[in-house]
């Protein structure tokens, strides 16, 4: 054994030897022949094939994308069974520490039945080199090797790095610090650190569980998001954007804005709150459009009081002739008075012209109290795909308002609740307000009589209003006068 590592050393000093005589006394285009040579002979002899993905890419040695998702893939499915880690802090994700494999580890991964190796290495840094590049140079250059036989080439190349790429950018949108964005005005869109939108971290609690609504209903809206989150080769294969509009109508106090947060978190998506008033045209709305991210709820609140849109088209001549009596300069004086100048037009090829296909994975939510209001135009099927009214409290709802607020699945009081919500019109907000304990001796029953009182209290109401209109139709009546003939007149209070 002793004889055979001193032949061993003899050999590994003869090379050491060679590769000095040679770096030092061959011209450098011999020692590249060399070197390419040497190369295809131990390519012949090294059965594995072997890809670098640098962390910088580009002369200003930007972040390469590949590198992050690649590192966000390692993390979630490989890193666990890594021996040596390294914990760095990532902004604006739900899982501020993430650990990833250190500098020289390696671990494996499989592929439809191919093993593969992934190793983290570092170049040695040159203090002398100069880079453009905002990260110091002394750090080195990271960068991530995959190795595997080259038999599989094929499939590595095709469709293993396709899924890596595709999961690692999911997964860093599942784990990312949703967002909650408002326009700002266009003036402050350009300059140092400004931007079209503004955000907090979007922390609304809202669920479909937690939703006032009959859960039939419920399950239909659920299943209609699950559709849409998964169709995305559906809608390339129809040849349409992936997006969906949605209807939220119904009076005040029905829970329009807790059903987009419900949503929100159900999808996992951002929401973007679009405030028309500070758009001041058809072009910035456009602008704010493409500055909008995949995996997005795009609302728009009281689209019937953001702007004059509604009936446009049919007031569109008795503009016209006013105008032309008015005075021209009261008319550009109007003109210049009006913040907003986003037309029926603009906003209608906002949510379904060319323009909307930019992007995908988007959601369009308008709500409104007055659904009769709104131009047919805008709210047709293709532009507002699923109308979902919603109404006043009815039993169903407000069990879950009940469960919700006082943990409570049954009483005693139920039956008589049901009853009275039959009876009259009110909203889950003033059903939630009665039932939320307004001091520690409140129990239960305490808050369930309070809501009893408030239902007693609104049909009495009602009924007393509803009494009085019976009488002003009686007394028309007597009269000699009809009620449509009244309201034809204008005289109808």
């Amino acid at each position: 054994m002793g004889e055979l590592w001193t032949q061993m050393g003899s050999l590994m000093a003869t090379i050491m030897f060679v590769y000095a005589m040679v770096e030092r006394f061959f011209p450098a285009a011999l020692r590249d022949t060399l070197q390419i040579h040497t190369q295809k002979v131990v390519n012949l002899l090294y059965p594995y094939v072997q890809i670098t993905f640098p962390e910088f890419s580009g002369e200003r040695l930007k972040r390469s994308e590949a590198y992050t998702a690649i590192q966000t893939y390692l993390s979630e499915n490989s890193s666990q069974l890594a021996k040596r880690l390294k914990a760095e802090v990532v902004k604006d994700s739900q899982n501020p520490l993430v650990l990833s494999m250190d500098d020289d580890e390696e671990v494996t991964d499989e592929f439809r039945g191919v093993k593969l190796w992934w190793a983290a290495s570092k170049t040695a840094s040159n203090p002398h080199a100069y880079s453009f590049s905002y990260y110091s140079p002394m750090d080195g250059k990271r960068y991530f090797k995959l190795t595997f036989h080259k038999k599989h080439r094929d499939l590595i190349t095709v469709a293993y790095i396709k899924h890596v790429l595709e999961e690692g950018k999911e997964i860093a949108l599942r784990n990312r610090q949703r967002k909650l964005y408002t326009n700002n005005p266009s003036s402050g869109w350009y300059g140092y650190k400004q931007s079209k939108w503004s955000h907090i971290v979007f922390e609304h609690p809202a669920t479909f569980e937690t939703l006032a609504m009959e859960q039939r209903k419920k399950e239909e809206i659920m299943n209609d998001l699950v559709k849409f989150r998964n169709g995305k080769d559906y809608y390339a294969k129809i040849g349409k954007a992936w997006k969906r509009g949605y209807l939220l109508y119904g009076p005040p106090g029905t829970g329009k804005s807790t059903m987009i947060a419900a949503m929100a978190n159900f999808m996992n998506y951002d929401v973007y709150d679009l405030e028309l008033t500070a758009v001041k045209d058809n072009t910035e709305l456009r602008k704010l459009l493409i500055e909008t991210s995949s995996k997005a709820i795009i609302v728009v609140e009281d689209i019937d009081c953001s702007l004059d849109l509604t009936g446009q088209r049919n007031v569109k001549k008795e503009r016209s002739e006013e105008e032309e009596v008015k005075d021209p300069n009261k008319k550009e004086e109007e003109e210049s008075n009006r913040s907003s100048k986003v037309t029926l037009s603009g906003l209608l090829n906002f949510i379904d012209g060319i323009w909307s296909a930019c992007g995908g994975e988007r959601i369009i939510i308008f709500t409104t109290n007055f659904v009769d209001k709104l131009d047919p135009a805008l709210i047709r099927t293709g532009r507002m795909d699923k109308h979902i009214q919603l109404s006043y409290c009815r039993f169903e709802a407000f069990k879950v308002l009940a469960k919700n607020y006082l943990d409570v699945d049954s009483h005693h009081f139920f039956p008589k609740i049901a009853k009275l919500l039959e009876l009259t019109n009110v909203t889950p907000a003033d059903v939630a307000e009665n039932l939320m304990p307004k001091c520690v001796n409140e129990d239960v029953e305490t808050c369930l009589l309070s809501l009893i009182q408030a239902l007693e209290k609104k049909l009495a109401e009602e009924e007393e209003e509803e009494g009085l209109n019976e009488e002003k139709d009686k007394e028309m009546k007597n009269n000699g006068h009809s009620v449509e003939d009244v309201k034809g007149n204008g005289f109808m209070l």
